[in-house]
């Protein structure tokens, strides 16, 4: 029997895994539904991942840094205060659900960090690009300020029946910039 030469199956099986987590949470996804959505034996997943966890790990971190590369990408655009107050709103707004899947992936993670603590280390690196990021405009302080009223105003336009428009973020973010 020859194996076959397959590359990205590593990486096709962690995106499943993103796939599957954001349409049925952590507690639905196993190794079978993950093979089935990569297209792979159910065999590759024990051999490219030594657990369940590791999967999770991987496919976290994965996603937290796609989502770390957007906001950063955006606040390294604003060249001022100003222009940090649009990059903001357009984070909310835009950014941090550009994936149809954003949102539950980000609160599936937040979940499962809050459980268990070996996954907090992928929220807690977010947190610090996040505000790494930030610091270029701002205090370390405010940076941590801004970063916690993003992920607020984020989940709240997400979430509410009726989500404040982009210009009360704007008037938030402005208010706690002193502008």
């Amino acid at each position: 029997m020859t194996r076959r030469h397959d590359p990205d199956r590593r990486d096709r099986i962690i995106d499943a895994a993103l796939s599957v987590i954001a349409e049925g949470g952590v507690a639905g996804t196993s190794h079978r539904r993950v093979a089935e959505r990569a297209g792979v034996p159910l065999g590759s997943m024990t051999y490219h991942f030594t657990s369940m966890d590791e999967l999770l790990r991987e496919a976290f971190t994965r996603f937290a840094l796609r989502m770390s590369e957007r906001f950063t990408a955006r606040i390294e655009a604003a060249a001022d205060l100003e222009a940090l107050v649009s990059a903001v709103v357009h984070i909310v707004h835009d950014d941090l659900s550009a994936g149809p899947d954003d949102l539950v992936l980000t609160l599936e993670l937040y979940t499962l960090a809050a459980r268990q603590p070996a996954f907090r280390h992928i929220t807690h690196d977010w947190m610090h690009r996040s505000r790494a990021a930030l610091e270029r405009l701002v205090s370390a302080r405010m940076a941590h300020e801004l970063d916690a009223l993003i992920e607020g105003l984020f989940i709240h336009v997400s979430l509410d029946p009726t989500p404040r428009g982009r210009a009360a973020t704007r008037d938030a973010v402005r208010r706690l910039l002193s502008l």
